[in-house]
């Protein structure tokens, strides 16, 4: 089994390369280095740590901790979006929603995740 048959894993993947994409095609250059680099950085995090937790499943804890650190930089991901987007950096709103809907989900579903090990531990 791998994690690349997790939606979760598959999700945190396609926003991670969407919200790339966004940083370099819809930001003012300056941004490119100060909040595109931070958002970048965050999304990516989400996804990395969702594969390093999987590679300590035989761990439950250990795979709850990583996981968790996922939906923390899903968190601050969502920050990132949202200040570029107050702020005026990000003016493309139609991206802007669709980019915060797919993070508001993958928070949802990684919570879910993490419940669903925590209950399987448990027996």
């Amino acid at each position: 089994m791998s994690y690349k048959k997790f939606d979760i894993w598959e999700r945190a993947r396609e926003v991670s390369i969407a919200i790339h994409k966004m940083t370099l095609t819809e930001l003012p250059k300056f941004e490119m280095y100060e909040e595109g680099s931070q958002i970048r950085r965050s999304s990516k995090s989400t996804r990395s740590n969702i594969v390093e937790g999987f590679g300590r499943r035989r761990y439950a804890m250990e795979y709850i901790r990583f996981l968790t650190f996922s939906i923390a930089s899903n968190d601050e991901t969502i920050d990132h979006l949202e200040t570029l987007f107050e702020t005026g950096s990000l003016n493309n709103k139609p991206l802007y929603d669709y980019l915060h809907e797919q993070l508001e989900i993958l928070g949802k579903k990684l919570n879910l995740f993490i419940q669903a090990i925590e209950h399987t531990s448990n027996k």
